[in-house]
């Protein structure tokens, strides 16, 4: 049976930010309680009075690692380097029995070459290719019989060194978006390995996630 507080946690889970916002006491109580009234008395099919939904907030717990973890501090300041990359093309392609053997083929071009950016995810129905685009014309070459479902250049990748106990830190890739979301920029793409991540920006937001990034270990 719902009640006014699972109402309550389940608009506040939906909204992380929010949910943040009230976990750190930086919320008006009275105000909030009065702008979910409408939502919270349509889930529940009835009238709500502003005053139990504010008792509810004020006794919801929030997770115990949201925002004021102190491995996830430690984690954040101890981020290793922080590396751009521009110049780099998103090609994706349609998964296909011969999709592995084109990638084959453009690894053989371009596999010796270390000032070359190059990321290949395979997902289940496409598979996408991170390029530097002094490259592209390979992939055009090399992946002629496929079907190319999307292509976006003028990108450029920022990379960031984690650290080795990244994995069992709990929040880490939420800061990390969070703070990306608040200044309002858009991740075009996210690659990531066990200790090194990467998101994918158009170029004429780079210099704004780069300081967002490195705000991060301060």
């Amino acid at each position: 049976m719902r009640t006014i507080a699972s109402c309550v946690e389940e608009i506040l889970v939906a909204q992380p930010f929010l949910e943040e916002a009230l976990s750190r006491s930086i919320i008006n109580y009275s105000a909030l309680a009065e702008e979910l009234q409408r939502p919270i008395s349509v889930m529940l099919h009835k009238p709500v009075k502003s005053g139990a939904i504010m008792m509810a907030l004020r006794r919801y717990n929030p997770p115990k690692d949201l925002g004021n973890s102190l491995r996830l501090k430690r984690v954040l300041k101890n981020l290793g380097d922080i590396t751009v990359r521009s110049n780099l093309s998103d090609f994706t392609f349609q998964n296909s029995p011969t999709l592995i053997d084109s990638h084959t083929k453009i690894l053989e071009q371009v596999g010796n070459k270390s000032n070359i950016f190059y990321a290949f995810t395979r997902g289940i129905q496409e598979s996408t290719i991170i390029i530097s685009s002094s490259e592209k014309s390979k992939i055009s070459t090399s992946f002629s019989d496929e079907k190319q479902i999307g292509l976006q250049e003028n990108l450029s990748a920022i990379s960031i060194s984690l650290p080795a106990e990244n994995s069992k830190i709990t929040g880490l890739y939420y800061q990390i978006f969070k703070r990306l979301a608040w200044e309002g920029i858009a991740l075009y793409e996210v690659v990531s390995t066990t200790n090194e991540f990467t998101i994918l920006v158009e170029d004429y937001l780079v210099d704004k996630a780069f300081s967002v990034i490195k705000k991060l270990k301060s």
